[in-house]
């Protein structure tokens, strides 16, 4: 698979009143067309400042970031964003919300095709009924798919989940992550997840990215393998189990509350799977 997003030996440094802040250490991390990649790690390790990186709304000090073989500049237009908060306009319907961003990203969609498509993403995931409903009226869980056909309106080459789900109930949570392969299907992307829950992560990606503590660097990268459609019932195998394991034990190395094991020691991925160290 060709490799959409490539980033490599990035360092950045943000300068703070108290001085400097150094965030990312030589940071490698590859992303691969159409495919799904999740960022896991320990608090305040530089998870958001990637996402802001990939989008080109931060430029690193060193390294490059980029997309198809280009280095990113500046900000890109082909890049949707959902964060934990779906900050939706209260004045505005969700209908209307949804539409916002073509409002501001140009597009060649008809103001008819706009709204079809807006609708259509509404219907997808599950949300038909509700357009002319106000933010207010919807649950979080429902706020949170609106927020989702919002950042997917555009037809994003890129779509950035920057911890979407973190603060839903399991019930709801676990309900979006089924949505999301639904989603994904019919309409494709190359997805970058933020996250702290590593169920989420080896449930909705291909690739697991684990960062150490900041300033961060990549250390370690797990390959979840293809068993085709998932339901929640993956999240229980064996397999799965063992997935969860390894990457917990990658982050407590991450915290320092573990340590590093050479490549003779480090535990084993599980049949299926591929792992590889970054130490």
């Amino acid at each position: 698979m060709e490799k959409l997003i490539d980033i490599r030996g990035v360092r950045h440094t943000f300068r703070t009143r108290t001085g400097l802040l150094p965030v990312l250490d030589g940071l490698d991390v590859a992303v691969d067309e159409g495919g799904f990649t999740a960022v896991v790690g320990p608090s305040g390790c530089g998870k958001s400042t990637l996402t802001r990186l990939i989008a080109g709304l931060l430029i690193p000090d060193e390294g490059e970031v980029n997309v198809h073989g280009e280095r990113i500049t500046g900000p890109r237009s082909n890049v949707g964003m959902a964060f934990q908060n779906p900050v939706l306009l209260e004045w505005r319907t969700i209908l209307r919300n949804v539409l916002l961003p073509l409002e501001i990203v140009p597009t060649k969609l008809p103001r008819k095709e706009q709204e079809a498509r807006a609708r259509r993403l509404l219907s997808l995931v599950g949300l038909e009924g509700f357009e002319d409903k106000r933010p207010s009226e919807l649950s979080g869980g429902m706020r949170q798919r609106a927020s989702l056909c919002r950042a997917l309106i555009h037809q994003p080459e890129v779509l950035i989940l920057d911890e979407p789900f973190g603060a839903l109930d399991a019930f709801t949570r676990e309900d979006l992550w089924q949505t999301m392969h639904e989603v994904k299907r019919q309409e494709p992307f190359t997805g970058v997840l933020i996250t702290h829950d590593l169920r989420e992560a080896i449930f909705l990606a291909d690739r697991v990215v684990v960062l150490s503590g900041r300033p961060a660097r990549t250390q370690y990268v797990l390959e979840v393998p293809d068993t085709g459609p998932r339901d929640l019932d993956h999240l229980y195998t064996a397999e799965a189990a063992e997935m969860l394991n390894l990457l917990r034990h990658q982050i407590e190395i991450a915290q320092g509350r573990a340590p590093a094991e050479t490549s003779a020691e480090a535990p084993a991925p599980p049949p299926g799977a591929a792992a590889r160290g970054m130490h």
